[in-house]
């Protein structure tokens, strides 16, 4: 069933529910003030023919007389009236009767002074009444045929009204329905429009303070990070092809002239030297792809934990000089710093990567293969500058020295891969940070990086 008959469905039964409850209360108190009105008619009745017999002395007959000729008519009282020694002095129609009088009921008057009770769907009530000093018991009955009409045409009229308003509910919690699931209509058009092919299209967003504007921001929520996910795997398979493709074609190109004639041994020892240097740079390439699809994680997939930086540094700088014991990298860490001062929330291995990288770099484009390096703190958050005293980078090539594989003038000073600093900008975004460039040819150059301290 559609969610929107189901709403339909489901507010017609409570407000069948509601009209329900209100109809047992109205059809109730109609009939409870109805039962109490006919019996006060009926105390009424036995009072007016009890004054009317010992006051005007008016003659029993002619009241019997009065009450056979008029008991078809509505509320035509059968009136018994009895003195103090329960004698009967009076009845409207002996020979009808309808309520038969007891001692014990005249006695349970005595006690009561007034009982009253529902005999054959007649109402009959008694009392005791004083008059002259004296003691009388009267009983009165009749049938409310008025009163009972007035409750069936009122049942008659609430059962029209209950099934003409529940149709009308009906049409109208339907109407509403749709027009409240119109814009659930309208995103699920729009999001079958979606696919792999074309995931910059966009949800359109209603109204934001709705739980349906949010369900629609939330989905393009999602759209936009499955578009980055998408493009990240798409750069990853692009970077992967084209970087991988220039070693494995001189590695293929060497093995094929290996093999397309007789060699000597110092040939063979030369192609598998050249063959071994293409080797490293693929694995080399291997693992920094590796660590670049690492750092395009979502940043709800990363562990992020209190970090102290220098630490990560030490780790960092231990792990570049076993691999290259020709650098030096030198610390300078403020003494006044404090644990809290150098502490970060972050994720230790991928910000050991990102110093990695700028250490390397440092000491691979310095003259004297060294890198400084230095902490600073204050308000704003901790600061590592990586310094080296290189070649330098011209100005025009700062805007694209975070492109990936790019590579400036510089290049055929020594060889990398184009992503290590790409690596090194994710991972620091990934951890709120910013990461800055100062260079001039020359000089040197210094990559400052700024991250917020761990609450």
């Amino acid at each position: 069933m559609r969610l929107q008959q189901q709403i339909s469905l489901m507010f017609t039964a409570l407000a069948a529910g509601i009209l329900l409850v209100f109809m047992v209360i109205v059809y109730f108190s109609a009939y409870t003030n109805r039962l109490n009105e006919f019996y006060n008619i009926l105390e009424k009745e036995g009072i007016t023919k009890v004054n009317l017999l010992l006051e005007t002395q008016l003659d029993a007959a002619t009241l019997q007389t009065i009450y056979k000729n008029n008991r078809e008519i509505l509320y035509e009282v059968e009136v018994a009236i009895y003195n103090a020694n329960q004698e009967l002095i009076y009845h409207d129609a002996v020979d009808i009767d309808f309520v038969k009088e007891t001692p014990e009921m005249l006695q349970e008057i005595a006690r009561k002074k007034k009982i009253s009770f529902i005999q054959d769907r007649w109402q009959v009530i008694g009392f005791d009444y004083q008059h002259a000093e004296k003691q009388y018991f009267i009983t009165a009955a009749a049938f409310d045929f008025y009163g009972f009409n007035k409750l069936e045409n009122l049942r008659d009229t609430m059962l029209v009204s209950f099934f003409l308003g529940l149709a009308i509910i009906f049409l109208i919690g339907k109407y509403f329905s749709r027009k409240s699931l119109a814009p659930i209509a309208g995103i699920i058009q729009e999001a079958q429009k979606i696919s792999a092919s074309n995931l910059d299209l966009r949800i359109k967003e209603y109204n934001s303070r709705d739980e349906l504007g949010q369900l629609a921001q939330t989905f393009n929520q999602m759209l936009e990070r499955l578009e980055k996910s998408f493009d990240s795997q798409k750069q990853f398979v692009s970077y992967v092809a084209h970087e991988l493709r220039t070693p494995l074609s001189s590695i293929i190109a060497d093995l094929e002239l290996n093999l397309d004639k007789e060699r000597s041994a110092e040939e063979y020892k030369a192609t598998m030297h050249e063959v071994l240097l293409d080797s490293k740079k693929v694995a080399r390439l291997a693992s920094t792809l590796l660590d670049f699809a690492k750092a395009s994680y979502d940043r709800t997939e990363i562990t992020i934990k209190p970090v102290r930086i220098d630490e990560v540094l030490l780790e960092a700088s231990h792990q570049l000089q076993a691999k290259n014991p020709g650098y030096k990298i030198h610390m300078d860490f403020e003494l006044e710093l404090e644990e809290e001062d150098i502490t970060v929330k972050g994720n230790n291995y991928l910000l050991g990567i990102a110093f990695y990288n700028l250490m390397e770099n440092a000491c691979k484009f310095s003259e004297f293969k060294s890198c400084d390096v230095s902490i600073t703190s204050d308000l704003s958050g901790v600061m590592i500058k990586f310094r080296d005293r290189g070649i330098g980078i011209p100005d025009k090539e700062h805007a694209d020295i975070f492109n990936p594989f790019f590579r400036g003038k510089n290049k055929d000073y020594s060889e990398g891969t184009g992503i290590g600093l790409t690596l090194v900008q994710k991972i620091i975004h990934q951890h709120d940070g910013e990461i800055r460039l100062e260079s001039k040819i020359g000089q040197g150059s210094i990559f400052s990086i700024i991250l917020p301290k761990a609450e």
